[in-house]
């Protein structure tokens, strides 16, 4: 549920238009969602993503009857694109074996619950933000979007970088706050803080609802 210590957009008007819009779901993916991905068999509980899922899954059908894009990005990673930045924090820190997720073949970087459709943009990563090494900005602009509906997995990582990256780029952002998660609500609830101090409106699910259905 949102944090309502947070302050809220509750009345949209025209600021998400379809048009120019696009609804972003950020790495829904079976690593970072499914119980049985590289996060949750660690014994992650992945109830806070499931939750976040079931909305992620009435803003997409929102966005498909009010006309807007839908974009989907995925991390996609292989042994031998792993950064040196990577690989030598994963070691300074202690982490064991091999520090990949999401890789190819693996079924790790499969969508989970949700799918992209003929006509969404999607795009494929290696790192948090869905901007860096990509064409997903151009893509965009190509469609006339100047505004960004964030949603997915997770709040304080991929969520967070895509908007921050989104912000410098001028994009207009909005978080959707209700369908992101991180696995511990301190976390989530301080990335939702940090971006609406500095670059994002948060809204919920059911103001995006509303607007794209007025």
């Amino acid at each position: 549920m949102p944090d309502t210590a947070l302050p809220h957009v509750t009345d949209l008007g025209d600021m998400i238009a379809p048009a120019r819009t696009a609804l972003i779901v950020v790495d829904v993916q079976v690593d970072f969602a499914s119980k049985d991905g590289l996060i949750g068999r660690y014994g992650t509980d992945m109830s806070p993503a499931e939750d976040a899922i079931d909305r992620i899954e009435a803003l997409i059908a929102a966005a498909r009857r009010a006309g807007a894009t839908v974009g989907f990005m995925r991390v996609m990673t292989r042994p031998e694109t792993d950064s040196n930045a990577l690989k030598t924090w994963m070691a300074r820190k202690g982490t064991p074996g091999d520090a990949g997720i999401c890789r190819v073949g693996s079924g790790g970087e499969a969508y989970y619950r949700v799918h992209p459709e003929p006509g969404d943009i999607e795009v494929e990563k290696l790192v948090y933000s869905s901007f860096h090494g990509t064409d997903f900005e151009q893509k965009l602009r190509a469609r006339g979007i100047d505004t960004l509906v964030l949603t997915g997995l997770t709040t304080d990582c991929c969520v967070d970088s895509t908007a921050r990256d989104a912000f410098h780029r001028d994009f207009h952002t909005f978080v959707v706050s209700d369908a992101c998660a991180s696995f511990e609500p301190d976390v989530h609830a301080g990335a939702l803080k940090a971006l609406a101090s500095h670059t994002s409106l948060l809204v919920t699910t059911d103001a995006v609802v509303a607007a794209w259905s007025a």
